[in-house]
């Protein structure tokens, strides 16, 4: 395949739900993170938010590392939440964030305002070239519906630039899509089940996840019952792009979105660290289907639901779950927590508090700093003597190639059965 050159790369977002992704996500080789504050983003029930006195961190540690810092302001917004938006968007401004992500009208009205980068929410809904020329007023970026097939996708990106629609920066507009993770079974998922049953909107971030639990069918007339024990049928299966991200790169996507801001470090670095590599080896012109099965191999070993390539190729129908809960094909067991870092030697000292380790697991460590480190334990010492494993209670040293701290913990992956 010859090399293709391209002036600019597709931009790599990840997400950020904790200080942990946040380091994983730089970690992986994300060219940007998205997060939230406070309760007017989408993930208000799913993850421990950020504050926003955790805004000028966030930013620092994305301006140190060369990422651009997104802010999620992206539910409904009544009356009532004025007040708040607003001063989320000033703290925005005064921290050095680089955009926020809207969908309220009121949130881009205000952030125009006051001088706030704006990208356009999914759940805008942007499903043509008409509406990406009427938000144009307001954003440089905007995430397209997610039931866009790449063909639409690509038809929408070269109107763009035949009709020269630009943002508020004077740059054509560009486009955003999700690459991988979670699906929502509702058009760029506007869903009222978990409203109506829990009186927990999911469009001001408060979803109970209805669709991901089993149901049973009842006939009205006689009452006969059926458990639906083959699907999840309302569970869509997470979303996979990487085998075609050579056409959604070609479709013109500037930027590919990972969703994930519920999820754990471990996610966030192996999820980002296999896109990273893929859309570096698409413009280094290696793209090949051996290295796309090592990159599915990985994803599957962190949590899913099964994958599916959503509607990009055409699809007319969601794919199904067939089963509640993650896919992983490894799950993380707790072992420790991190004491000491012998910088001169390379060596971490752990206290196992709760499993066995032994020499040969495979570990992780995470921690708000540190993000991620996976190794294999190729050796440890327990009481500065060579040993094969430790027991709870021990203090152990094993070589680490990078500082740990006493805020990380220690995990061991194991099989799942």
């Amino acid at each position: 395949m010859p090399k293709i050159v391209k002036v600019n790369k597709m931009e790599l977002m990840a997400p950020a739900g904790s200080y942990e992704a946040l380091a994983a996500a730089v970690k992986a080789g994300a060219n940007s993170v998205y997060f939230g504050v406070e309760q007017l983003n989408m993930r208000t029930k799913s993850t421990h938010n950020f504050t926003m006195e955790d805004l000028p961190e966030i930013a620092r540690v994305c301006k140190e590392n060369g990422l651009k810092s997104y802010l999620t302001l992206n539910t409904i917004v009544y009356d009532h939440d004025v007040s708040l938006m607003k001063r989320i968007l000033d703290e925005t401004k005064a921290s050095g964030i680089t955009a926020v992500i809207a969908s309220d009208h009121a949130v881009m009205n205000y952030a125009k305002k006051i001088g706030v980068t704006v990208h356009i929410s999914t759940q805008a809904n942007i499903t043509n070239i008409d509406t990406v020329e009427f938000y144009s007023a307001y954003a440089d970026v905007m995430v397209m519906a997610r039931e866009l097939s790449l063909l639409q996708v690509e038809a929408i990106n070269k109107e763009i630039a035949r009709r020269e629609v630009t943002g508020p920066s004077g740059k054509l507009v560009r486009t955003e899509v999700f690459g991988h993770g979670a699906l929502c079974m509702a058009v760029s998922g506007k869903c009222y089940l978990s409203l109506h049953s829990h009186f927990s909107s999911a469009n001001r971030g408060a979803c109970v996840q209805n669709c991901r639990k089993p149901y049973v069918v009842m006939d009205k007339d006689e009452g006969t019952q059926f458990e639906i024990d083959n699907e999840y049928i309302m569970s869509a299966a997470d979303l996979c792009t990487i085998d075609f991200l050579d056409k959604v790169i070609a479709a013109g996507v500037s930027v590919l979105k990972i969703e994930g801001r519920g999820r754990a470090a471990d996610y966030v670095f192996t999820t980002t660290q296999c896109y990273r590599e893929a859309i570096d080896a698409y413009y280094d012109g290696n793209f090949s289907s051996e290295k796309v099965a090592d990159w599915k191999d990985r994803l599957s070993t962190v949590f899913n639901r099964g994958f599916w390539d959503g509607y990009y190729l055409g699809r007319k129908m969601g794919e199904w779950s067939d089963e509640p809960g993650s896919k992983a094909t490894k799950r993380k067991v707790y072992i420790g927590k991190g004491m000491k870092y012998y910088e001169n030697a390379g060596i971490g000292e752990f206290l196992i508090e709760a499993q066995n380790v032994k020499v040969g697991d495979e570990l992780i460590i995470t921690g708000p700093t540190t993000g991620v480190v996976e190794l294999h334990l190729g050796s440890l010492r327990v009481d500065d003597e060579p040993a094969e494993g430790a027991k709870r209670g021990a203090t152990i040293t094993f070589p680490v190639n990078e500082k740990i701290r006493p805020s990380d913990k220690l995990y061991k992956l194991v099989p799942v059965e």
